[in-house]
Parts: C-alpha cells; structure tokens; sequence
C-alpha cells in the first residue's frame, strides 16, 4: 500500500536540520553567564539540538525525503553547533586549545576530502569512527559545560573531559578511516 508524503513530511527532515542550527545562538547565550543554573539550561538545548541530529535522518528515511542538500546541511550544522559551544568551552577555560584545534583540523581536512571527492563524482559514506566521534562529542560537551559548577557531583568536569579526551582521538581515527576511505574510492 502506497501511502502519499505531504509537503509537511517531505521538509520535516531540512527543517529538523536546520533547527539545530538556530539553537547555536541560544545555547552560546545561556552559556554566557556561566553559571550553574543558565549552563543547566545550555546543556539540555544542546541535548535537544544533538538529539535532533538523529530524526532528521530518521524522518528523511521514512518519508524518503533523502535530498541533496539534507545530506550536505546536516554535517554543517553539527559542525556549527560543536564548533560553537566548544569555542564558549575553550573561552570559559573549560577544555584546552589543543581539543578544538584537532577537532577543527579534522572537520576542515574531510571538508576538504569530501569536495574534491564529489568533483570526482566519488561519495564517501559515514564510517563508524566518525559517527561515534559525533556520538562521544554530544554526551561529553553538555557535562562539560556544566562541569565543575555542580557542587553535589565531584569530578563532573573530569568525566565530561575525559569523554571529549576520547572524541578528540575517534576525530583523528575518523580522519584517517575517511582519507583512506577515499584513496580506496579513487582506484575502484
């Protein structure tokens, strides 16, 4: 039984996308203080926006609303919503330079990896390395921005740091697994 998709349906999934993006101002916002209570707030927008990164997917699978510019917006705006909060992180003095800037270097390198890809008309599918470099960075970044303002968890800070600890060496391992993704691509 064939069952017609709407318009509503069809864009659900680049509207879902897009949201992630419009939530970067308001978390960037209620982090700002850096207090307990508006870095609380932060984190469970940033919950909310990392928990939209899985239904725009899902909703475009269902609908078989799949598009073009799905599948090129939804890693730009997790980039963008990272990138974001992971610059108020390194201005809070909550996280070293060093994470962002391997972190950044890794996202720019399959950027680039990825456009020349596409001029070879070559696409690159995710790899697991890098979806759960995505995955540790969601869990790590909202404890980290609540982190050692929470008196009545001790080392709060430190387990969100060590999570990021751990997405900053899947960011290397997911840069390596994409580039020798693509030279196997090439010579096939």
């Amino acid at each position: 039984m064939f069952v017609a998709v709407t318009e509503f349906q069809k864009n659900l999934p680049t509207r879902i996308t897009l949201s992630r993006v419009f939530f970067v101002p308001v978390i960037v916002a209620l982090m700002w203080p850096n207090t307990l209570g508006w870095n609380v707030a932060a984190a469970c927008f940033f919950i909310l926006a990392s928990i939209t990164d899985y239904y725009d997917g899902y909703y475009a699978r269902k609908y078989n609303a799949v598009s073009n510019f799905g599948k090129f917006m939804d890693p730009i705006a997790d980039k963008i919503l990272v990138t974001s909060v992971l610059a108020m992180l390194l201005a809070q003095g909550k996280i070293d330079a060093w994470m962002v800037i391997i972190i950044l270097a890794r996202d720019n390198f399959i950027g680039g990896i990825r456009s020349v890809a596409a001029a070879d008309q070559i696409i690159i599918a995710a790899k697991p390395a890098g979806k759960w470099k995505t995955a540790m960075q969601m869990v790590a970044i909202p404890i980290v921005i609540i982190g050692n303002l929470e008196p009545h968890i001790p080392y709060l800070d430190k387990i969100g740091y060590g999570v990021l600890w751990v997405s900053v060496i899947l960011s290397i391992t997911s840069g390596v697994e994409y580039y020798l993704g693509y030279l196997k691509s090439r010579k096939d």
